[in-house]
């Protein structure tokens, strides 16, 4: 098992990509802390994975409440005494509108769960990474990451904020054997993504989307999850600092 008994921290666990990543972690063999706000669908995670014989506990917190971040790795620690890897994955899509129409009070929710997230659980999580000597964190972005995605101002500025912030903490951080990376998906199907759904609403859409890739189709779940226990694992011992796409050669 690649991860066995590894601690790893998902945050936004509850759903989607976050909670695919804890039962593909749980299965081999890690030892997963779930946390999202949602504590009914967060404790359904952690059943799921103890239906599978992994091993799980559910930790609620606000990523964009410091305090509430600092509380929830003193319980980690409390509970398992180290921190191999965590998984800031916890965020939010905000509203569609042009720029000049966008709601201040969005824009700053958006920036302080996306942006403010990232950051507060990398200042929780490092002192512990150092204190071990090593460690491994994986920054959900996103592919509005690094290019533009009309529309979207305020989910745009949060994840090319999150892959500058990867960069930084990388190079500060790589010497102590602390490994930092962000994946970046293009449109990935989940319940907060539902193509169906979209066409429903916006007839056309969906197709429109799917056009600009240029593999002509939308991620699947699984390979978004691929792709973070690739970079957790030994085998991208010397990758960090990279902002790493999947999506289909959208960023080409």
């Amino acid at each position: 098992m690649e991860f066995k008994n590894k601690v790893v921290l998902i945050t936004g666990a509850a759903s989607g990509i976050g909670k695919a990543a804890a039962l593909a972690f749980a299965k081999e063999g890690a030892k997963m802390v779930v946390s999202d706000r949602d504590i009914p669908a967060g404790e359904a995670t952690v059943a799921n994975i103890i239906e599978q014989g992994g091993e799980a506990v559910f930790f609620s917190a606000d990523v964009a409440v410091f305090v509430e971040v600092e509380q929830l790795i003193q319980q980690i620690l409390e509970l398992h005494g180290r921190l191999d890897i965590a998984i800031n994955n916890a965020g939010i899509a905000g509203l569609s509108a042009r720029t000049s129409d966008y709601p201040i009070a969005d824009f700053e929710k958006v920036m302080q769960i996306n942006t403010a997230g990232v950051f507060y659980g990398m200042k929780a999580q490092l002192p512990q990474m150092v204190k071990q000597g090593k460690g491994v964190i994986i920054n959900t972005a996103s592919i509005a990451g690094l290019k533009g995605l009309p529309n979207s101002i305020a989910y745009t500025a949060s994840k090319h904020a999150v892959v500058g912030m990867t960069k930084t903490v990388a190079m500060e951080y790589g010497k102590q054997n602390i490994r930092v990376n962000a994946l970046c998906p293009v449109f990935t199907v989940t319940p907060l993504f539902n193509p169906e759904q979209i066409e429903a609403v916006a007839p056309g859409i969906p197709d429109k989307l799917k056009a600009n890739v240029p593999m002509k189709r939308f991620a699947e779940v699984q390979e978004q999850v691929d792709a973070m226990l690739w970079l957790a694992s030994d085998k991208a011992s010397f990758v960090t600092g990279v902002a790493f796409p999947v999506d289909g050669g959208l960023s080409a």
